[in-house]
């Protein structure tokens, strides 16, 4: 290597410290931060009837927060989420939970560093748990789930029930996505902000292994090295939380009738 070539630790340093000098974060109440998820999830194509799932982990414990049983990610507004506890009663707000989120109690239980989850039938990841595949990280953009995306080989059925929750809690152990073959997936972010960002992420990995398979047949993993330094780097807060800025404002841009062609 070149003398005067400065390392990549130089320029991870500076860029963090002007992250956090540049990258504001936007203050929101928990709330309206789940509505603009579900809007995310909806602009991102990740609707998928009524079967998506998003929550965040209630101040009360035991309980969490989750949108209203019977409304898609694209009619969320911030007053449609309702707070239940560990036996899906409504204690907060009007309406009653998905029974599916039941499994998210026991995610939430398992992992204190979990506080908001969401699980959705997209249409690339609902096609790589339909082969059956784990994801391949193949591509820089899929690092932020390098050696963080489990897999679940075996579909457990509809998760209304303890056992769903149990099996699916412990196939993601600490990790913080999981393809649920013959399912769906599901991230577990530190944020509403990270949960959405992997879930983001996790569809377009999904699309881009299945695209390439079928172009080139199996793919190639990125080197183990190089892509736990990119999942560090693309995971920092300031990063992911820009990002979800971004998403909202095309969401606003969207729904105001000012995007761009």
């Amino acid at each position: 290597m070149r003398d005067d070539l400065r390392t990549k630790e130089y320029f991870d340093e500076r860029a963090t410290r002007e992250m956090a000098q540049h990258l504001k974060d936007t203050p929101r109440d928990m709330r309206d931060t789940l509505a603009l998820a579900c809007r995310i999830l909806a602009m991102t194509g990740q609707e998928a009837g009524l079967a998506g799932q998003i929550s965040a982990r209630s101040e009360r414990p035991g309980a969490y927060w989750t949108l209203r049983f019977g409304l898609g990610f694209d009619e969320a507004t911030p007053g449609d989420f309702i707070e239940v506890d560990q036996d899906l009663n409504t204690l907060s707000g009007a309406g009653m939970a998905n029974p599916a989120t039941r499994f998210h109690l026991w995610v939430y239980r398992a992992r204190p560093d979990v506080q908001s989850m969401i699980h959705t039938h997209s249409p690339w990841a609902s096609a790589l748990a339909a082969a059956r595949q784990p994801l391949v990280i193949a591509q820089m953009d899929m690092t932020p789930l390098h050696e963080d995306c489990a897999f679940l080989a075996d579909w457990p059925g509809v998760p209304i029930a303890d056992q769903e929750g149990v099996l699916i809690s412990e196939a993601l152990g600490s990790r913080r996505a999981i393809v649920l073959a013959h399912h769906g997936y599901l991230t577990a972010g530190h944020t509403i902000e990270e949960a959405t960002y992997l879930a983001v992420y996790l569809e377009r990995a999904a699309c881009m292994q299945l695209r390439a398979q079928a172009a080139f047949g199996p793919l190639t993993p990125v080197d183990d090295a190089l892509a736990r330094e990119a999942h560090d780097y693309l995971l920092k807060p300031s990063i992911v939380n820009a990002t979800f800025n971004y998403w909202c404002r095309q969401t606003t841009a969207l729904r105001t009738g000012h995007a761009t062609s």
